[in-house]
């Protein structure tokens, strides 16, 4: 009984410290900066993928990038589409970020996006990883995937939104 007492402690106590350690190791919203919120207006170029038809050679689009308290979203007037991103790195003016989308009923989009910020403009590279699930047991059937090098050049300023916390 000692003996089992003993290992639900450690066992409790390294998830506990394993936790606290991915909180810790987190991005803050705060360390973002600024000049990555507001509409941009995006070009890219297809650089490799696995699937030529998929994917466009090239494509122009449209972004807005807003914060609300600890939420950032990424608007595309375009499309129609919206999601919150989730942040994975920021290192000054160099930022990654991602979002997943579903649709068609068993697809999945992954887009991470990594760009430096210079002020108006950006540069980087938009990974899309996009899975199709079987409708019938939800099994994954393919994976296709696109690097795309994209530039962005800012159109309207800042577009941070102050909310009381």
């Amino acid at each position: 009984m000692k003996k089992l007492f003993a290992l639900i402690f450690l066992t409790l106590f390294f998830s506990v410290s394993t936790q606290a350690q991915v909180i810790e190791a987190g991005v803050s919203i705060e360390e973002v900066p600024k000049a990555l919120f507001g509409s941009w207006s995006i070009r890219a170029k297809l650089d490799t993928t696995n699937s030529m038809s998929t994917f466009k050679p090239q494509s122009a689009d449209y972004w807005t990038l807003k914060r609300e308290g600890d939420i950032i979203t990424l608007d595309n007037p375009y499309t129609g589409a919206k999601a919150e991103v989730s942040l994975k790195n920021v290192e000054g003016n160099l930022i990654t970020f991602s979002r997943k989308t579903s649709y068609d009923n068993n697809k999945v989009l992954t887009d991470t996006v990594t760009i430096r910020i210079d002020e108006n403009n950006f540069s980087g590279i938009n990974y899309l990883k996009l899975e199709s699930f079987s409708l019938v047991d939800n099994h994954l059937m393919k994976t296709e995937n696109a690097t795309y090098l994209i530039k962005g050049e800012k159109v309207a300023g800042d577009s941070i939104l102050k909310t009381n916390n």
